[in-house]
Order: C-alpha cells, then sequence, then structure tokens
C-alpha cells in the first residue's frame, strides 16, 4: 500500500514470548474504492499468479488478534485495500482496544516488561471517512493515516476527486484532537506539486507526513515507466520535503527505504527521517485478508497462513529478511553498507526477479 511505516516500529518484542516483529499490518480486504496506479498490493497485478483466497470473517480476525496478544505484538495497523470496506470493521477495531499485550521497552537503559493495549493504527484512503469513524479513533486513542497522493493530481492517480474531502477530514481529526498523517506516494506525474500537495495537508491539520516514493508492484507494476522516480527526483523529494516541514516546524518520515549511496552526505535533514533499512521480517510483518503471512506489503510471497504461524521462523524466505540475506552484489565493497540495505528488496525483487536485484532507482534507462 505504499502506507507501511505509518505506524511506530521503534519498540521491540524480540525478548518476548515470540519470535514474531512487535508491528503487524493486517490487510483487511481485498477490495478497495480507488484504483490507484501506483497501487502496491500483490492482489492488483495482472497475470503474476497471486490469487485471493477467501478472506477472513470478522470472527476468525478476533481470534487473529487473540492469538497475536500472546505473541509480543504491540502494535496493530489496520489497513487493506481499504479497512474500511471490511465488514463489522468498527467491531474488530474495538475488540483489538479491549486486547493487552507483552510490551518490552527500554526505559532509562532498563528493559521494562508490561502488560498493556495494543497501539492502533488505521491506514484510510478516506473515502469513506464519517464523524463515526473519527470519534471512534479518538475514544480508542488510534493513529490515523489518510493518503493525499497528489492534489491537482488526485484524480488521476486514484480514479476518484476526493482530494478536498481528505483536506475536510483533516480539519475534523484536528478538532476532535485526534493524532493524523498525511500519507503522500510520489511519483512523476505529481512531484511537480509535492510543496503545494504537502502544505495544503498541513494546513488543513495534518500532524505528521509519511511520504513514499512509487515503488513497482501490483497494479502499479503496468505504470512503472509513467511513475517511477529518477534518482534526481528522489533527491528533490526529499528537499521539498524538508523544506515545508521546517516552515511548518512539523517532522515526517520517509516510509520505504532508499539506498544510501543517492542522499548527499552534506545534507543535513533535520525534520524528515529517512530510512537506508528494510524493516520486513524485523520491525513489522503482515497478514493478508486470507490470513496468510508475508514479510512485507509489498511482496506477492505468501508465507504460510496464520494458522500455522509458528513454522514461518523455518521458511526459507523468512529468514532472508531476519538474517538480511539479500544484500546487492553491486553494494558488497561499499563503505556505507553496514548502514544500507541498498533500497527496497520487494522492489529489486518485484522488476528483476530476485530479492539481491538492485533497487529499480539503479535500474533505470
Amino acid at each position: 500500500m505504499t502506507r507501511e511505516q505509518s505506524y511506530d516500529t521503534s519498540s521491540t518484542s524480540r525478548l518476548a514470548p515470540s519470535f514474531l516483529p512487535a508491528t503487524c499490518v493486517f490487510e483487511m480486504t481485498y477490495r478497495c474504492n480507488h484504483k490507484c496506479l501506483f497501487c502496491s498490493c500483490p492482489w492488483e497485478a495482472e497475470n503474476n499468479g497471486f490469487k485471493k483466497h477467501k478472506e477472513l470473517s470478522p470472527e476468525e480476525w478476533k481470534s487473529v488478534i487473540s492469538k497475536l496478544s500472546g505473541m509480543g505484538i504491540m502494535n496493530i495497523a489496520f489497513s487493506g485495500g481499504e479497512p474500511l470496506l471490511k465488514e463489522n470493521i468498527t467491531d474488530i477495531i474495538r475488540f483489538a482496544s479491549a486486547c493487552k499485550s507483552e510490551h518490552i521497552e527500554t526505559i532509562n537503559g532498563e528493559l521494562v516488561s508490561e502488560f498493556k493495549p495494543f497501539k492502533l493504527y488505521l491506514l484510510s484512503n478516506g473515502l469513506l471517512m464519517s464523524h463515526e469513524i473519527i470519534n471512534l479513533c479518538k475514544e480508542l486513542n488510534i493513529h490515523l493515516s489518510m493518503s493525499l497522493p497528489g492534489f491537482d493530481t488526485f484524480e488521476q492517480h486514484t480514479k476518484k476527486d476526493n482530494s478536498n474531502k481528505i483536506l475536510y477530514w483533516f480539519g475534523e481529526a484536528k478538532k476532535a484532537g485526534l493524532s493524523t498523517t498525511v500519507n503522500i506516494t510520489v511519483t512523476r506525474k505529481n512531484i511537480h506539486e509535492l510543496y503545494e500537495t504537502l502544505a495544503e495537508a498541513l494546513i488543513a491539520g495534518a500532524d505528521t507526513l509519511l511520504m513514499n516514493r512509487f515503488l513497482p508492484g501490483g497494479r502499479g507494476i503496468k505504470y512503472a515507466n509513467e511513475l517511477m522516480l529518477s534518482k534526481e527526483q528522489v533527491v528533490e523529494m526529499l528537499d521539498i520535503a524538508e523544506d515545508v516541514l521546517r516552515k511548518a516546524n512539523r517532522t515526517g518520515s520517509v516510509g520505504t527505504e532508499l539506498p544510501k549511496c543517492i542522499i548527499d552526505k552534506n545534507k543535513e535533514y533535520k525534520k524528515l527521517t529517512i530510512g537506508t533499512r528494510c524493516s520486513a521480517g524485523l520491525d513489522f510483518f503482515v497478514i493478508g485478508p486470507s490470513g496468510h503471512v508475508r514479510a512485507c506489503n509489498h511482496s506477492p510471497v505468501e508465507l504460510c497462513h496464520f494458522s500455522e504461524i509458528e513454522n514461518l521462523k523455518n521458511h526459507p524466505y523468512w529468514k532472508t529478511f531476519v538474517m538480511k540475506d539479500y544484500k546487492p552484489a553491486m553494494c558488497k565493497d561499499c563503505e556505507l553498507l553496514y548502514d544500507c540495505d541498498g533500497g527496497c528488496r520487494e522492489a529489486a525483487h518485484i522488476v528483476s526477479g530476485d530479492v539481491c536485484s538492485p533497487d529499480p532507482l539503479f535500474l533505470e534507462k
């Protein structure tokens, strides 16, 4: 969904009674009411063999949540598709808010264990946003993220004319005292208005930014030549975001990892956090609409069904991410490799067929 890492991955569950990361992304349904050109959901790709299995029922999702509460999971992000299209979604969210799990965090240099509720996140395209959902998020302390992939180009990207409504709902969330993030996927088609798009969202009431470059995957594979940024445009994207965030005195982050070598080491980004390490399998993992587990939401590789999750730790593809056994050969002698994974591993896999391939940024013509 190019919406990963709108959620906190700073805590750890590695000492909890589980091998799982602290954060789980729930893709609640295959359905979506947008038709985004950049969509990376693997089930939206043409002819990639990804099968849509029967979706989990609300009661089955509750069983998943109950089991995860005993496996060291601290954060749950409700995503999709569009999560608000899932039947009984508010009931599922309320159930999750009532569950507790073991949180292990470092406080003042010491490991502290405490049983407390999950931290919940809702990632929506905003088309079905309502005051009821705003109030639910406020009541249950849910962090709300909504996507705004351009302003003038919003309809071109999503096939829906909804940009003004998104700004309206950021304003209503602000009035309610709700914490929000604006998700912006940056493409060749909208980078020219990135400054205005980000400024409009922050003025409307968004608290923070989650920005992603377009990555090929899902429906987006078909439009990759139209949407993918060059290395120079990625740097331009970073500079624009930093400029706006400084002027607004807000903070933001880049959700999908970047190759560290394309970032000017002489530039200082004080408001924008730029990730260069892959978090899949270590900080978060994904449970799809049918209950099948994947290392990353970009990934088309289903590892096992949740009912067999104990077998996940032995899966070779899972271990590839956990052990970071995927560094590109082109990076092996790079002095930056200690703090860089060579860019997005799943985008590399999707484009070149090998998780150890170069990031698509290095394949540009």
